[in-house]
C-alpha cells in the first residue's frame, strides 16, 4: 500500500529537523570563542579552559577585557569595555573577570570604567552589571544626550548573582554574597550576606560570633561522600521509604 502524502511529509520534516539541529550544534561548536580559537577577538587576556558560547552578544573593547581560566560565558552575553568600539582606553584593563566565573545566558557586563568580578562567581541568566548610569541634571536636554556618570564596580569572589539582578555603578559587593533574583544593588554589601529587593538591602548575614542571622530555615545540604559512584547514586534514587527504613535499621545494628 503506498504511503500517504502526510506520512511522507512528516518523514521529510523529521529529516529536516535533524539536519537543522545538527547544523546548529556544529555552528555552536565552531563559533565559540576560547584562547585557542579566538576568531576575530583579541582579548587582553583569556585563561585556559575558558569558553564564550555562540551566539555571542555584543563584544567590543576586548583588548581591555581580561578573562580568567575555566570560565563559562553563556549565549548572548554582552561584554564591553569603553563607551564605544575603537577607543584607546590606556594601558590597564577595564573589565577583569576572575577564574572559574560563570555568566548566565543573556547577561550584560558594561565596563565604561573599572569593573571587577572575583573568581568563582556565578551569574544566573540576564544579569546586568554596569559602571555607567544616565544623568538628568539638565531638565531641558534629552536624558540620552546628557553625559553619563561613571563609578567603578567590584564584585568579590564566590558570589551568586540571581537571575535578572542589576548591579549599578558604585556597587561594592563582598565575598560569598548572594544577590537575590531581581535585586537592584547600589552601594556596599558586606561579606557573607544575602541582599534582596529594589533597592537591595541586606536581609541575612553571617558573622563568626553569631552565625547566620536571621537563622537559616533549612538544614545545610549533606555532601555526597567521597567514593560514591554514579551507579550507586542511581540505585539509591530507586529506593522507596520502606527500603530506606530497612537500610537505616541495618546500619543501626552494625
Amino acid at each position: 500500500m503506498p504511503r500517504s502524502k502526510n506520512t511522507f511529509s512528516s518523514w521529510r520534516r523529521g529529516l529536516a529537523q535533524r539536519a537543522v539541529h545538527a547544523g546548529w550544534a556544529w555552528a555552536q561548536r565552531a563559533g565559540s570563542v576560547s584562547a585557542e580559537h579566538p576568531g576575530r577577538f583579541r582579548f587582553g587576556a583569556m585563561g585556559t579552559g575558558t569558553r564564550l558560547a555562540f551566539p555571542l552578544g555584543t563584544v567590543f573593547g576586548e583588548p581591555w577585557i581580561h578573562v580568567g581560566a575555566h570560565c563559562i560565558v553563556g549565549e548572548q552575553v554582552t561584554l564591553t569595555a569603553g563607551l564605544m568600539p575603537g577607543l584607546d582606553l590606556g594601558p590597564d584593563p577595564i573589565l577583569r573577570i576572575g577564574d572559574g566565573v560563570v555568566l548566565g545566558r543573556g547577561s550584560h557586563v558594561i565596563a565604561d570604567t573599572s569593573v571587577t568580578i572575583g573568581s568563582d562567581c556565578y551569574f544566573g541568566p540576564y544579569v546586568y552589571v554596569t559602571s555607567t548610569n544616565h544623568s538628568y541634571d539638565d531638565p531641558h536636554e534629552p536624558i540620552g544626550k546628557q553625559w553619563p556618570r561613571m563609578e567603578p564596580v567590584e564584585i568579590g569572589p564566590g558570589c551568586w548573582i540571581g537571575t535578572g539582578a542589576v548591579i549599578l555603578p558604585g556597587a561594592r559587593i563582598g565575598r560569598n554574597v548572594v544577590v537575590a533574583a531581581g535585586a537592584v544593588v547600589r552601594g556596599t554589601v558586606p561579606d557573607h550576606a544575602v541582599a534582596a529587593g529594589a533597592p537591595a538591602r541586606v536581609v541575612r548575614r553571617w558573622t563568626p560570633e553569631d552565625g547566620w542571622q536571621p537563622p537559616l530555615r533549612t538544614p545545610a545540604p549533606v555532601p555526597i561522600p567521597d567514593g560514591v559512584t554514579p551507579d550507586q547514586l542511581l540505585a539509591l534514587s530507586k529506593l522507596d521509604e520502606e527500603d530506606i527504613a530497612r537500610l537505616a535499621e541495618l546500619e543501626a545494628e552494625s
